[in-house]
């Protein structure tokens, strides 16, 4: 009895190691730490954090964050305003990379803070709670009218379609979808930065739709 005890205590002991040894993760790239400027989007009653991504490190990387336990005012205020951005304290966005719960402190302006925007938060703490997206900018391929998107799964019949950017010129363009009937995540439009409109209107058949976000200025040759 007292062998079989052993036994057990000793093999208990060894999933414990290689379970923690299994979770475990290498130290965060020093060099991702920085300021990385984001913009809040709204769905139903959620928040969504996207980073503002550039071919350049430490930004090189497509991440989408939900913001968790928004109070109202925040909620209401992102709802209502057409672009809200975040210029956040550094911090390493390696850990959002790893789906990592973090909390960051940022000034919040409605408006691109990088163009005059207007300050309307200051130090606030925003919760990124929940990993919805990540993608390295590495081994992109070659500007092409034809377009890649990943979809995010927000549960239901709620989608996030996210166009997979290339090497310049490109965009960045995010777009919820309340599905009606499958949709295509690769398309061809007229040229390799099309405007905005012309990507909604790829969207049309899909569902109820509702632009969150659009960039090519950033992503010019």
């Amino acid at each position: 009895m007292r062998l079989l005890l052993t036994l057990l205590l000793v093999t208990l002991s060894g999933f414990a190691v290689a379970e923690e040894e299994k979770t475990e993760l290498p130290p965060v790239d020093p060099t991702y730490n920085a300021e990385h400027p984001m913009a809040l989007v709204n769905q139903g009653s959620s928040i969504i954090a996207i980073n503002l991504p550039s071919y350049n490190s430490p930004d090189d990387v497509q991440v989408v964050y939900k913001i968790g336990n928004p109070d109202v005012a925040l909620l209401n205020f992102v709802r209502n305003a057409e672009l809200i951005t975040v210029k956040p304290q550094a911090f390493n966005i390696q850990h959002l990379m790893r789906g990592e719960e973090i909390t960051i402190i940022a000034d919040i302006y409605e408006g691109d803070y990088q163009q005059g925007g207007s300050l309307i938060y200051s130090k606030k703490e925003l919760e990124l709670s929940k990993q919805l997206y990540a993608r390295e900018l590495k081994d992109l391929s070659e500007s092409s009218q034809w377009q890649d998107y990943d979809m995010i799964n927000l549960g239901g019949t709620e989608r996030i379609y996210i166009h997979k950017i290339q090497q310049a010129p490109s965009y960045n363009h995010l777009i919820f979808v309340d599905l009606v009937n499958a949709c295509m995540q690769k398309l061809r439009t007229s040229k390799r930065v099309p405007a905005e409109n012309e990507l909604t209107y790829k969207f049309i058949n899909c569902g109820t739709l509702k632009p969150l976000y659009y960039n090519a200025d950033d992503f010019r040759k």
